[in-house]
């Protein structure tokens, strides 16, 4: 699945992510591959995830979390 992160507390170990079709899940620091854990000030980012219920009540967290890397457009280089 693929959505962007609302928030992370790297203090707090959590944080949740938008799905692209509107679901807010909770997703734990252990939930992100190694190498992805992000900081503070990364609402925003897109990410890549699998969806996993966790509890009899129907609650579900992200799990095997990556971030997906953002291609930045070249800019034209100007005439002389």
């Amino acid at each position: 699945m693929k959505g962007h992160l609302i928030w992370f507390n790297p203090a707090k170990r959590h944080g949740f992510i938008r799905t692209e079709e509107g679901e807010r899940l909770l997703v734990e620091e252990s939930g992100f591959e190694a190498g992805h854990v992000l900081g503070d000030r990364c609402a925003g980012t897109p990410l890549t995830f699998e969806r996993q219920a966790t509890h009899a009540d129907g609650d579900a967290r992200a799990v095997r979390v990556s971030v997906i890397p953002e291609i930045v457009p070249r800019r034209a280089r100007r005439r002389r």
